[in-house]
C-alpha cells in the first residue's frame, strides 16, 4: 500500500488528534522528500502570538518520520523506528503559514540496508527546515532516527 498525504492525514486525525487539531497537514511525499504545512492559528500559538515550538516540532518530525515509515514499508521487512535524539534552532517568529520540508529520504536506504543485513540497530540524522510565505527560515529541526529489524 502506497503512503499518500491523504492516508497520512487520515491516520493523524484518528490516531494523533493533537497533530490534526493544530492544523499540521502532509502536502506531498516522494522517495526523497516530504512537505508538511501548518498555519499559525489561535489553537497552536504561544503567549507571544507566534506558533508554539512544539507544533513546529510535530510538523518537522512528521516530515522525517513519514519518509522513514515509507522506506520501511517499501523494504517489506518488519523494522522498528524511534526518535532517539533531536535538536532545533529558531531564527524568526513563526506566523502565517509555515512549510516544513525534509529532503533526506536518500539517507534512510543505507541505514535500512545495514540493519536488515546485520540485525543491528542503525541511526541516522535527518533535517527538516521550516519557512514562512516569504521563504525565510523560521526554524530548523534535526532528528536522529534509530531503526532496527524486528526478529
Amino acid at each position: 500500500m502506497k503512503l499518500t498525504p491523504s492516508k497520512i492525514n487520515t491516520f493523524n486525525m484518528l490516531k494523533l488528534p493533537s497533530v490534526f487539531l493544530t492544523g499540521v497537514r502532509v502536502k506531498s511525499i516522494n522517495e526523497n522528500s516530504c512537505t508538511v504545512s501548518v498555519k499559525h492559528r489561535w489553537i497552536n500559538q504561544n503567549p507571544f502570538r507566534s506558533m508554539f515550538w512544539a507544533v513546529q516540532g510535530m510538523a518537522a518530525e512528521l516530515t522525517t518520520g513519514a519518509l522513514v515509515l515509507m522506506k520501511i514499508r517499501e523494504s517489506g521487512k518488519k523494522v522498528s523506528m524511534l526518535v532517539s535524539n533531536n535538536n532545533a534552532s529558531f531564527t524568526k517568529k513563526a506566523t502565517g503559514r509555515i512549510v516544513f520540508k525534509c529532503e533526506d529520504g536518500h539517507l534512510i536506504d543505507e541505514a535500512l540496508k545495514k540493519t536488515i543485513e546485520t540485525g543491528e540497530g542503525q541511526t541516522l540524522w535527518m533535517q527538516s527546515v521550516g519557512t514562512n510565505k516569504d521563504g525565510v527560515v523560521v526554524s530548523t529541526f534535526n532528528f536522529e532516527w534509530s531503526v532496527k529489524v524486528k526478529n
